[in-house]
């Protein structure tokens, strides 16, 4: 159930400051996902089907499933930090629930607790069809630690 006290969209100063960080991550780069949604707390991330993220049986790979998830929940912890800190990722685990098929998958980073120095994050990966229709194929949950931004 989505909560609904918080905004839809994050300020443009904090979607800017998460694209920009997004925009610098190589693997996402290569991998192909997009930011598709930024709202305080929640970040959506999507990922193409093609053969190279892929795995053996035609199916999204974990490693690419896990990644955008690990990515998504990272960005959710972020909208909420202060603008001189950083996001690290301390643990998380994964349950991969059902093969990860569809036209997309979409992973959800949503914010469980922000505390001052961890934050833990629900994350939820669906496959998604052009049609609309989702089927959820792997949640996890994500501790992250805010750090101090390194000076540039």
């Amino acid at each position: 159930m989505e909560d609904q006290s918080q905004p839809d969209q994050a300020s443009p100063e904090v979607q800017k400051r998460i694209q920009d960080s997004f925009d610098r991550q190589g693997l996402m780069a290569h991998l192909g996902a997009t930011l598709t949604r930024i709202a305080p707390g929640r970040v959506h991330i999507e990922l193409p089907g093609r053969p190279e993220v892929t795995q053996q049986h035609g199916y999204f790979h974990a490693g690419a499933t896990s990644a955008i998830a690990d990515s998504a929940g990272g960005y959710a912890a972020y909208t909420l930090f202060p603008e001189d800190t950083d996001v690290l990722t301390v643990e998380y685990k994964i349950n991969l629930l059902a093969p990860a098929a569809g036209d997309r998958i979409e992973a959800v980073g949503t914010v469980l607790k922000s505390g001052r120095t961890l934050t833990v994050c629900q994350l939820e990966v669906f496959g998604v069809q052009d049609d609309g229709e989702r089927k959820l194929v792997a949640n996890g949950q994500q501790t992250l630690i805010r750090v101090k931004r390194p000076e540039q």
